[in-house]
């Protein structure tokens, strides 16, 4: 059995009682950074083989977990926050676990995708995720003008070394437009601060951002 398993995206707090189980019980643990999902699980008492499952591995990492599943194992995949698959790896294993007829499910927990969409006030009923904002400025420019033309909100992940140019661009192709940036979700310095992106570009100019950022961009009405 494969199991994808959320983790907190910033308070601890927030894992469930079901997770914890299911991480009690794996023959190995698959995560991002070892080192950080070794401090998760000693919080929780929680001692299991970790093995490093990124995206410089996966393709590799897969085949062998595939092996171990069809002997038997239980194997648990974790990120460094939030629910595997959703930029995160997880998506690939699930694939060929389905084309192999191995059994699989995925438990519900932390997101900051759902958490900075709710957060944010902007309408929910439906949504466009589109994951991290490129890093060149020509790709970055064009998935915004394609957030400005949605009818629904969208929702994206950026750097905090990468907001102002960010917010700079929307400026200009979205003046009138609200956006939220949702930042250090769950933490202690959580933050949701809307406005157009002039406003809020003054702001992260004169305070410059840290911490995970979400990236929400209100829909046409």
């Amino acid at each position: 059995m494969l199991t994808l398993v959320p983790t907190p995206i910033g308070n601890l707090g927030d894992i469930t009682l079901r997770a914890l189980e299911v991480l009690k019980d794996a023959d190995l643990i698959a995560c991002e950074d070892t080192r950080h999902s070794l401090n998760l699980l000693r919080h929780f008492g929680i001692q299991k083989p970790l093995v490093s499952y990124h995206e410089h591995n996966e393709a590799m990492r897969t085949a062998e977990f595939i092996g171990q599943l069809a002997a038997g194992k239980k194997i648990a995949i974790i990120t460094d926050a939030g629910m595997p698959g959703i930029s995160d790896p997880g998506h690939r294993i699930l694939r060929a676990c389905r084309e192999r007829g191995i059994p699989f499910t995925v438990l519900p927990g932390a997101s900051a995708v759902v958490t900075g969409l709710v957060g944010s006030g902007f309408d929910a009923t439906k949504f466009y995720y589109a994951g991290f904002l490129p890093v060149k400025s020509g790709g970055r420019e064009r998935d915004l003008r394609a957030a400005g033309e949605r009818t629904e909100t969208t929702v994206f992940f950026e750097s905090p070394h990468r907001l102002v140019k960010t917010l700079t661009a929307a400026a200009a192709f979205m003046p009138a437009r609200l956006l939220c940036v949702a930042r250090e979700l769950t933490k202690t310095f959580e933050e949701y601060r809307r406005g157009t992106a002039a406003e809020l570009l003054a702001h992260y100019t004169a305070h410059p951002p840290k911490g995970e950022i979400v990236l929400l961009v209100a829909g046409l009405d």
